[in-house]
């Protein structure tokens, strides 16, 4: 099914008006498929890099590569390094068209990413998580970083999910080891009472569907089939996953926002798994169908969950049509489309 007869009304037209350079430039690269020396693309990647939330990002950054504070960045929430490279990578910036957001992401591998590959939220590995490793490493891949440099991390990232090569965290004499956040295999986290928390693992799978097929080894092969695995062990329209403290998922697995941070989504989910070529697989059907049915008569998506105040820059009002959600959603649709 082609994506578009999907669509109620003529959302495309509306991402690309200009008053919105950086959704313009994003849905001319990822849903009209321009390529990189189309001259209208290129004008529109410059505007959405001179004007809107991208440069007010960058505006804020202080000259060394690091926002609000210095160091690791996790705190303060959300203006800081590592929340502001992931909304810079969402927002479709890259290192190419501006030196500071390649000087953001050095500062960053230097001050947050050890030698183990575990990127941290404080100063050493037990500041490791699922949610802040997939983000930033999705995050500086998509922002056009040097994936050498990312080795360690993803070498990380697969094993955490397989267990390969990792003591359990009670045995503090081993050189590798699982900690009181990231407590053990296949996205098992402190935070979710020790089980498997589907966010992070969100994050983790979107991270290993972004790195490049040449640099896939067997062991990060391995660690994507159990992730698909576990994702797809029930319907993920339910989103009945482990929660850890709860009875139930939280709601916010239906409420589809911007920008996406720890906090996940359903469309976020099947984003994950469709990159990974699962679009055709029946068990989406029903999550695919919701997704669907959240546009509105004119085809537009509305913006359910926000960090209106947190960010740098708010995006729009809740409850209202946001052409963020859209392009999310029409990229999945698109996606799905070609699988």
């Amino acid at each position: 099914m082609d994506w578009q007869t999907q669509l109620k009304g003529d959302a495309l037209a509306w991402l690309l008006e200009t008053s919105t350079p950086e959704v313009r430039y994003l849905a001319l690269r990822d849903l009209l498929d321009r390529p990189p020396e189309d001259a209208e693309l290129r004008a529109a990647r410059k505007s959405a890099h001179t004007k809107g939330p991208i440069a007010k990002i960058l505006d804020n950054m202080q000259k060394e590569g690091y926002w609000v504070e210095p160091g690791a960045g996790y705190n303060p929430k959300y203006r800081s390094t590592v929340w502001s490279v992931i909304l810079l990578a969402q927002l479709g910036a890259s290192v190419t068209e501006d030196k500071r957001i390649a000087r953001a992401c050095d500062y960053l591998v230097e001050h947050a990413l050890l030698p183990g590959g575990q990127f941290t939220s404080g100063s050493g590995p037990s500041g490791t998580v699922d949610c802040l490793q997939g983000n930033l490493a999705w995050a500086l891949l998509e922002l056009g970083y040097d994936a050498s440099r990312l080795e360690p991390a993803f070498e990380w990232m697969a094993r955490s999910v397989t267990g390969e090569g990792i003591a359990p965290m009670e045995d503090r004499s081993a050189a590798v080891r699982y900690y009181a956040g990231k407590c053990g295999p296949l996205f098992a986290c402190g935070a979710n009472n020790k089980l498997p928390c589907a966010w992070g693992g969100v994050k983790v799978l979107l991270a290993l569907g972004r790195w490049p097929r040449e640099r896939r080894t067997p062991l990060i092969e391995h660690a994507i089939q159990q992730g698909v695995d576990f994702f797809l062990s029930i319907d993920p329209a339910e989103a009945t996953y482990p929660s850890g403290y709860s009875a139930k998922p939280s709601g916010n697995w239906w409420k589809f926002g911007f920008p996406v941070f720890y906090v996940t989504d359903l469309l976020q989910l099947v984003e994950a798994l469709v990159t990974l070529g699962h679009g055709s697989d029946p068990r989406l059907a029903h999550a695919l169908t919701l997704i669907r049915e959240k546009q509105g008569a004119d085809g537009r998506w509305p913006l359910e969950y926000d960090y209106a105040g947190k960010t740098w820059v708010d995006f729009g009002a809740k409850k209202q049509p946001s052409k963020w959600v859209t392009l999310r959603a029409l990229r999945v649709l698109k996606a799905v489309s070609a699988n």
